[in-house]
């Protein structure tokens, strides 16, 4: 499969270089024929010059440095003059050796021309190879996402439906079983479009956003699962301003609130901070968590990647996109995120956002 999208770029870098390679050639050959052209007619005016200058001489006749040599601005004497054969032959060869170094010079620049177009078309080609590459690994990414709901879906109706004699306490486990899939499939739908709408671009419903308020509520969304793992979350963030879409900064914390509640051992704790750095405004959210392996930091905000053993075994729900989700709403708003993170100690994700300036 590799080989063949290799095979297919190649030769569609091939293609594209040919393209840039006739351009080029195109407008280098309508450059040397003016050049050729050019040149000639006035070589020819500089051999008629010195003709009729040698024939002036001749006859006696003074001529000026710059004349005309248009026949009706010439002197009675010197109208019917003849061409000469070895200015004629002069003429010739000089236009002939005018020709041959235009050609070098074309096969120079076809020769440069070819090596330059070819790198050029690689690196046209490039980001939309890779953004192909990424296209067809999120189609896959999520098509095995959305197969394991379905898949459990599939199989708990299934098993309902062979049991002849269900209860309908065990009929409404099945049903709560299988609705609770339908949610995981709806969310991981719903975070899709989100990542989608982002990568594309879409505007975004900008406003003044009081951080410490969208914190706020974020902190009250979070909180119940806080404390079903007695998780104490201390929200120490001050007021703020940014211009942002208040909804997606606050889908953005609560992103990042659930992964440190899912990744914080029992009676563990969340902080969230604040500060200010020039136009900037800093989050800092710290929690006292798992950890994440250095090696794994990298990747953490690529979609569908899961970093640690607790997802690996699947001991933890989640797809892996929330965090890249979250990256591209702090993008889309001109900022960025960096992870700190040691095993056995925690994580610390600090956010710059522009803040609003007085």
């Amino acid at each position: 499969m590799n080989f063949k999208r290799t095979e297919k770029f190649q030769s569609a870098r091939v293609r594209l270089t040919a393209w840039y390679l006739v351009i080029i050639m195109l407008v280098s050959l309508f450059f040397s024929l003016m050049i050729y052209l050019g040149v000639s007619r006035e070589f020819e005016r500089g051999f008629r010059r010195a003709e009729l200058r040698l024939h002036a001489e001749e006859l006696g006749v003074l001529l000026p440095r710059r004349f005309s040599i248009q026949p009706e601005d010439l002197r009675p004497e010197l109208r019917g003059l003849q061409p000469r054969i070895f200015f004629i032959e002069d003429l010739v060869d000089a236009r002939k050796g005018i020709l041959i170094r235009l050609m070098m010079i074309n096969g120079v620049i076809l020769v440069v021309s070819a090596a330059a177009s070819y790198l050029m078309a690689g690196r046209t080609l490039a980001p939309l190879e890779k953004s192909m590459e990424e296209q067809k690994r999120f189609v896959a990414d999520a098509s095995h996402e959305l197969r394991t709901p379905l898949t459990a879906l599939k199989t708990s109706i299934e098993v309902a439906l062979r049991e002849k004699n269900i209860s309908e306490s065990q009929a409404r486990g099945i049903l709560k079983d299988s609705l609770g899939d339908v949610d995981k499939l709806s969310h991981l739908s719903t975070q899709l479009l989100h990542l989608s709408r982002l990568q594309q671009g879409a505007p975004l419903k900008v406003s003044t956003v009081d951080i410490a308020q969208v914190v706020r509520d974020a902190v009250k969304k979070m909180t119940p699962l806080a404390k079903q793992k007695k998780i104490v979350i201390r929200n120490e963030v001050t007021a703020g301003s940014i211009k942002a879409e208040p909804g997606q900064i606050e889908e953005m914390l609560t992103i990042f609130l659930d992964n440190a509640i899912k990744f914080t051992p029992d009676k563990g704790t969340i902080t969230l901070q604040s500060s200010t750095e020039k136009k900037n405004l800093i989050l800092t959210i710290r929690d006292t968590g798992i950890g994440i392996p250095e090696k794994h930091l990298p990747k953490i905000f690529d979609r569908f990647y899961r970093a640690d053993s607790a997802r690996e075994k699947g001991t933890i729900d989640g797809f892996g996109l929330g965090l890249s989700l979250a990256k591209q709403i702090i993008e889309a708003h001109g900022g960025s995120v960096r992870v700190e993170s040691t095993v056995g100690k925690g994580t610390m994700f600090t956010i710059r956002v522009p803040r609003k300036q007085p």
